[in-house]
Order: structure tokens, then C-alpha cells, then sequence
């Protein structure tokens, strides 16, 4: 017989209760009865119910209490219903706000284009374990184009300019993130700089050498291609602070510690206009807010551009010793809190341009030892053509510093120590006639045109030396520096036999390099090489990076910057 749609006609089932509705009732009750059951389902039928031996009032008020735990059950289950509704609207609820509260922090972002058209260094090829480095550049500007940044520094004059790039910093967290480094640039370096247009108002300017803080003038991107023309490091992305910025994100994070080892009171000098107005006295200090930004600006009482520099360093590590100890990185409240602050804070490039993205960033740092964790200003001399105001990058020394972080080497000599004895216990390298070594000519690596025949000559050198399986590749490559590549696996083996290759030219052991599977053997000539049959060698001034500039670990806390006699008083 066919089911009636009118209530209580033909054979149609009564409603299912909640258990056959995916709600199990007996889960939620106090007593052991079941669920009322359908007629015919045994327990007698509804006739039965109301007279027969089977009456509820035999025994006395039976019927009665039945009603009252049916009711009280029924009861029960719109009170547990109800409140598994109101969990279910509560969680799609949350849901909607955490999206919508995703959607606003990604609003805030203000983002523009990794590069201004210039880029020219090469990523660095993954490690064994398919990891690559990561290099972020930081910078601080100094525009006062907004009532807040003119009201914590700057004349109305100055609404309206161009901003500049007073601080600029690449951080660089190794493929295995077991070790980083922060390098600073003084603002007062004169550098090539790239062509570059400006992608807010599409002025172009023209390839010039100056001085690098003016590189804004063309956009974050700018700065990046010139830090990339002058190190040869290929750098991911850049993330840009104005003083409003500072402020608000020491806020955030709730402070750092400094130390002086005087007392500072950082005003204008005769002479010497300007100041940060940081009064500090002698000892360690929290600060955050303004006094952040004060600490950050500070030139003059720390004697120099160089000074302020290591002064930044102290303070970032600090804030990265605050982060840890607060348990930041997995405290959801503080993420939130600094999510906010960040998203607002903070220009970035557009591949990092969603707060995912920045989270994930930030992961990045999260396990690297603070011991590990150095920070350091670039080795300089003064500027021949400006000796007073200007540096220039210390051959030899700055040179071997861009090195090691394009060949993704830790900056402790200790560590590049132990990965030198590791690298020289591998196998024996095959002799030279057996091995095809394919050479390519990669001398337009820094953006000039490339030397032409010049895979053919340095082949010529390797035959020379008895590897006579080598030949020139016709197809062009590019290297800002020479180097030794082998293949994956290759392993062990064909280090052994890339390292025999750099040793017959007097090439160091950082150029030889494993690359990915696809290619063979093979010698790219770099720009560094672009004539002559021998191998250059590093300038006379070698020294270690470390050693020759000021630094900073992020183990130690109990460093304290000097400050310059004449801003000693109180």
C-alpha cells in the first residue's frame, strides 16, 4: 500500500526519532529506557496501553510516573538538541568570523613586485634534501608621508618627498635552518645602481652609481635589485617598516632589552643638528614603543652609521629572545595580536603578500639556535671620492662574506671547519682522462655581455691538465661566480671528482657544488673569470667576516653599546 501524505492516514510511518536522525539519545540520558518505538514494534500497541493485564495503573500510579519519564525524556532531548544546535551554529559561526577575520588581516597588506625589472642573481640550487635558502630584505624607510610617521620625527618640509632607505638588512636562513644571518649595509654606501621605475608614479630613472638609500626612489624592488648587482645573492622578497610601523609593532611584541654602558641623552650638538632624544641611563633597559624607535635611529651616540647598525642588531635579537621565551611562535592569542599589528605595519612583496604566506615566514626562524644566529654589518673602507661621508665594500673581506651566503655556508668559521673535514673523507676521485667535464660560459653573470670563446679556452686549460674528455658547451649560461657542479647521484663520488676539477685550476672548495639530477660534470666560467688561463685569486685582504666587522650572536645577552662622550650627560 502506498504511503499518504496527509498525517495519520494509510500506512505512513511516524517521524524518526533523533537516533535514526544520527543523534543517539541514549548517550545523553539518565535512565536505561529506550526511545518511544513505532506501533507494532513490539511492547504492545497503544490500545494495549490504555486496559488489558498490560494497563499502566495497575500497582498504582504507574501510568502516571511513565508520562512523567517519557516527558522528562522528551524533556531532555530538546534541551541536548538545542545545545548541539547552538554548538554547531557557534562553530559555523567561528568558522565565518575566522575567515572574514583572515580576509581583513590580508586587507591590510599593502604589497608591490619583488623586483623593479633588474633582477638578475641566480637561486641557489636545493641541498641533498631538496631545501633551498631563504633570503628576505628588510627596509626601514624614513618617510614622513603620513601624520603619523611626520609626528615621531622630521619637518613639514619633508611631507611629500621621497622617501629613503635608511636601513636595509638581508637575512638569510640556511636550506637545513640550522643557522641565520643578518648582514647590514650602511645607508651611506655608494653602490651601482640598476635602472629602476618606480611603480607608483612610473618615473624611470637611469643606471647610476650613488649612494644606496636612495634606491627607494624606485620602490622596495629597486633596493633588492641593487643588493642583488652588488652581492650576487638572489633574494626571495623584501618586507618595508616606516617609524609608525616600529612603533607599533615594539607594542606588539611588548618590548626588548638594551643596554648602554653610559648614560645617553641623544639631542643636538653644535655642529651636529638632529638626534633621536634617547635618554637612557647606564645598564639594561626595556623599552618599546617610541623609546623603540629612539634606540633604532640612534646615530650620533653611538658614534656612526656602523654604530647604530650593531645597536638595531642587539635589538632584534632581543625581540627574537622575547618572541621564544613568550612562546610566540605557537601562542595563538599573540599570533593574533601580532598578526594584527604586522598586517598593518608592514609593505611586503607580493609573494608573501597573504597572512599565510607570513606565517609561514616567520616559521622559518623558529628553530634556528639563537647561537646560531648571527648578525653583523658589512666590512667597509672609507670612500676615496668622499672619505667623510661615504663607504665603499672592503675587497677581499665583503667579497668572501657575499660568497659564503650565495654558497649557503654558516658564517661560524667553526661550522664551515667541520663541513670542510667532512667534505675532504669522501672516495677517491677518478683520474682525470676518465672523466667528460662539460664546460659552459656563464660570463654575463653580472648583467654585461659575455666574454665570447670562453668556455673553449678554459677547456683548453682542462686538456692541458690531463682532463681530455672535456668540451665546451654551446650553450650559454650564467654565473656571477665560477663553479664546479655534479649531480645528486653522483653522491660522494662525484664530489670526489668535482673537487679534483677545482683543484687543477686553483679553484677554493666552496666552487664546486651538487645540483639536482639533468646534467652531468660540469664547469660553469663565471663573471668572475672573464679572462686570462689562470683562476683569480681572492684580493690580499681575506679575513674572516666575523673577525673583521662588528657582530652580534643571539646567544648573548649581556652585550651593552658604548656611547660617545659627548652624549654621556644627562
Amino acid at each position: 500500500m502506498g504511503r499518504s501524505s496527509t498525517p495519520g492516514e494509510g500506512t505512513r510511518p511516524r517521524v524518526r526519532h533523533a537516533g535514526q536522525l544520527g543523534w543517539d539519545d541514549a548517550l545523553y540520558e539518565d535512565g536505561k529506557g529506550d526511545a518511544p518505538k513505532a506501533e507494532g514494534e513490539g511492547g504492545g500497541s497503544r490500545r494495549a496501553e490504555k486496559g488489558g493485564g498490560g494497563s499502566r495503573r495497575a500497582g498504582g500510579h504507574g501510568g502516571r510516573r511513565g508520562r512523567s519519564r517519557r516527558a522528562g525524556r522528551t524533556k531532555k532531548r530538546r534541551v541536548l538538541r538545542w545545545i548541539a544546535f547552538s554548538l554547531a551554529f557557534v562553530i559555523l559561526g567561528t568558522g565565518a568570523a575566522g575567515y572574514l577575520w583572515y580576509e581583513h588581516l590580508n586587507g591590510n597588506l599593502r604589497k608591490g613586485a619583488r623586483s623593479a625589472g633588474n633582477s638578475a642573481a641566480k637561486k641557489t640550487a636545493p641541498n641533498a634534501a631538496g631545501q633551498t635558502p631563504l633570503n628576505l630584505l628588510l627596509i626601514g624607510s624614513d618617510s614622513r608621508n603620513s601624520k603619523e610617521n611626520l609626528k615621531l620625527g622630521g619637518s613639514k618640509e619633508s611631507v611629500g618627498g621621497t622617501p629613503l632607505a635608511d636601513v636595509q638588512m638581508l637575512l638569510h636562513v640556511s636550506a637545513d635552518r640550522k643557522n641565520a644571518s643578518v648582514v647590514s649595509i650602511p645607508r651611506d654606501t655608494r653602490v651601482d645602481i640598476p635602472a629602476c621605475e618606480n611603480p607608483d608614479t612610473h618615473q624611470k630613472y637611469p643606471a647610476s652609481n650613488g649612494i644606496i638609500n636612495e634606491t627607494l626612489r624606485g620602490g622596495p624592488g629597486c633596493t633588492l635589485d641593487t643588493w642583488e648587482k652588488l652581492t650576487g645573492v638572489y633574494i626571495d622578497h623584501w618586507m618595508m617598516v616606516d617609524f609608525a610601523g616600529v612603533v607599533d609593532m615594539a607594542d606588539a611584541v611588548g618590548g626588548a632589552w638594551v643596554c648602554v654602558k653610559q648614560n645617553v641623552n641623544d639631542v643636538s650638538k653644535p655642529g651636529v643638528p638632529g638626534g633621536s632624544h634617547l635618554r637612557l641611563t647606564a645598564g639594561r633597559h626595556k623599552i618599546k614603543g617610541e623609546d623603540a624607535l629612539k634606540w633604532l635611529r640612534t646615530r650620533h651616540a653611538f658614534e656612526s652609521d656602523i654604530g647604530r647598525s650593531k645597536a638595531q642588531h642587539m635589538y632584534l635579537n632581543s625581540v627574537l629572545r622575547e618572541l621564544k621565551s613568550q612562546n610566540a611562535f605557537t601562542d595563538t592569542g599573540r599570533l593574533m595580536n601580532l598578526a594584527e599589528t604586522g598586517t598593518k605595519s608592514l609593505q611586503v612583496s607580493e609573494e608573501i603578500g597573504t597572512v599565510k604566506k607570513l606565517f609561514d615566514l616567520g616559521m622559518q626562524l623558529k628553530n634556528v639556535p639563537l647561537d646560531k644566529m648571527n648578525m653583523l654589518t658589512m666590512p667597509r673602507i672609507q670612500d676615496p671620492e668622499d672619505p667623510e661621508a661615504h663607504v665603499l665594500p672592503k675587497p677581499g673581506s665583503a667579497d668572501k662574506l657575499w660568497g659564503l651566503i650565495r654558497d649557503d655556508q654558516s658564517l661560524d668559521p667553526k661550522d664551515r671547519a667541520k663541513a670542510k673535514k667532512k667534505a675532504a673523507a669522501g672516495p677517491k676521485a677518478g683520474a682525470p682522462a676518465s672523466l667528460g667535464v662539460t664546460v659552459v660560459n656563464g660570463t654575463s653573470g653580472d648583467g654585461q655581455a659575455a666574454t665570447d670563446g670562453r668556455a673553449g679556452v678554459v677547456r683548453d686549460l682542462l686538456k692541458a691538465k690531463g682532463f681530455t674528455e672535456a668540451d665546451a658547451s654551446p650553450d650559454p649560461g650564467s654565473a656571477r661566480t665560477t663553479e664546479v657542479t655534479y649531480p645528486k647521484s653522483s653522491g660522494a663520488q662525484g664530489r670526489s671528482d668535482a673537487l679534483s676539477v677545482a683543484k687543477a685550476l686553483s679553484m677554493p672548495t666552496s666552487a664546486v657544488k651538487e645540483t639536482p639530477d639533468g646534467a652531468g660534470l660540469t664547469l660553469t666560467v663565471g663573471s668572475d673569470w672573464r679572462t686570462g688561463s689562470t683562476f683569480p685569486k681572492a684580493a690580499a685582504d681575506d679575513s674572516d667576516p666575523l673577525e673583521d666587522t662588528e657582530s652580534v650572536n643571539g646567544a648573548k645577552t649581556d652585550e651593552c653599546m658604548d656611547v660617545y662622550w659627548p652624549y654621556r650627560q644627562m
